[in-house]
């Protein structure tokens, strides 16, 4: 049962449900605008369990793929977009199993089942949703939870990957997690982060962030502490464009080529960030093709749960189409096609159209309704299910147009409380 009053006007419920949570999740509002909604989308235990089981398997399979990747030529590298500067970094092998400590895969439920349309698997954001949000959400709504102390994978996925540096020889005395200190939500994402890991770490704004004697520092009242484990909520490839502002110095470089020397370990890890670019899922997709590299059960996994995605157009004439930027994030320049080359949608943000792309069969992403401050909404729904230390954990959703971006709404989710009545004998 509804553990709120159904009569409550919606602007009510939704300051009562996120009040009390602003210390955590600051952001239940962008720019004055709602983002995250008072109301809850029911989904089956079986849906789930597919979710949570295609997430691990598909895992598995990248982790496979990113270590054969980082292990190859570096010409590969480059076919993947990966930036000059930044290969020897990428090449950098901490647990080959484990190809990210904390990512999410983006899933959308079609007529064909559950496809999986990439895996942000260097950066995700929506942590806090997923795993702090979504419960409070449930309980508030009378459902049944759908992430319950999954936090606690967090601690041991960092755990793992802290050991798995420690045994490489690396120090791991010193700790810092960075995002910048003047965006909420990954300032507050981080913080989380830092909480639930488990670490004992401190926050540093990547804006307080310095190079002094070939190390990465943290500026802290005026004294620079060297770090050993960097947990950053800022893509590599960011990197190789970040330079000092007072004399132009690479910085970025810099840091690229401490990680490449084993002189900073790097939280998500190198690997990770092969696995972000959205061309590893055209390569994955080809030897699937090819009918290579992976085993009878992968090419299973792989037709089932991903999608067609190539390099090149395949899709004239043949199929609708999407195109992506390999490094392109919350929905940056993507574009939606019909077969025949005709332009259904495009996204009107600025960044990534430089990239080089991937061409990715489109299939339409199932339509529900919710309650907003505007009224009746009726939008697409993209599941974001997280990968932590291997292994399926939370999953959260967000409801928004045909091309996901920064506007979606995060909407909670749950399983139906199930009432049962007994007879007497």
């Amino acid at each position: 049962m509804a553990l709120v009053p159904a009569e409550l006007p919606y602007s009510k419920i939704r300051e009562l449900l996120y009040t009390p949570l602003r210390t955590v999740f600051s952001w239940d509002r962008i720019d004055g605008v709602e983002y995250g909604l008072a109301g809850i989308h029911y989904i089956s235990p079986e849906f789930r369990k597919e979710i949570a089981w295609a997430t691990e398997a598909l895992g598995e399979i990248f982790a496979k793929t990113v270590y054969a990747v980082q292990t190859a030529d570096e010409g590969l590298l480059m076919e993947l977009g990966i930036p000059q500067e930044a290969i020897p970094a990428a090449r950098v092998v901490v647990k080959p199993d484990l190809v990210t400590a904390i990512g999410r895969f983006d899933f959308i439920n079609t007529s064909e089942g559950l496809k999986m349309i990439e895996f942000n698997s260097d950066t995700p954001t929506s942590v806090v949703e997923a795993f702090f949000v979504n419960q409070k959400a449930s309980s508030f709504f009378g459902a049944q939870g759908l992430n319950e102390g999954m936090e606690a994978n967090i601690q041991d996925a960092f755990a793992e990957m802290l050991q798995s540096y420690k045994e490489l020889g690396y120090g791991t005395d010193s700790i810092v997690f960075s995002a910048l200190g003047w965006h909420d939500e990954d300032r507050d994402t981080v913080k989380y982060l830092m909480k639930e890991s488990g670490l004992t770490a401190k926050f540093v704004a990547l804006e307080d962030l310095r190079i002094f004697d070939d190390r990465l520092c943290a500026l802290i009242n005026d004294q620079l502490l060297p770090i050993d484990v960097w947990y950053r909520l800022h893509a590599l490839e960011k990197l190789v464009e970040d330079k000092d502002e007072v004399d132009n110095y690479p910085t970025g470089v810099h840091v690229l080529d401490l990680v490449a020397r084993g002189k900073l370990a790097i939280i998500n890890p190198p690997s990770a960030f092969v696995a972000q670019s959205k061309a590893l899922l055209s390569l994955i997709w080809n030897l699937h093709e090819a009918g290579e590299f992976f085993t009878p059960t992968e090419h299973h996994l792989i037709e089932k749960y991903m999608l067609p995605t190539y390099m090149e157009n395949q899709f004239q004439d043949k199929a609708a189409y999407v195109t992506k930027p390999v490094f392109g994030r919350e929905g940056g320049a993507v574009c939606l096609y019909e077969s025949n080359g005709e332009l259904v949608e495009k996204d009107n943000d600025s960044c990534y159209w430089d990239q080089p792309m991937v061409f990715q069969k489109r299939v339409e992403m199932e339509e529900v309704e919710c309650n907003t401050e505007n009224g009746l909404f009726r939008g697409r729904l993209l599941w974001g299910s997280f990968l932590v230390g291997g292994k399926a954990s939370a999953i959260s959703a967000r409801i928004g147009g045909r091309i996901t971006g920064n506007l979606a709404c995060y909407l909670p989710t749950g399983v139906k409380q199930v009432e049962r009545s007994y007879k007497k004998n």
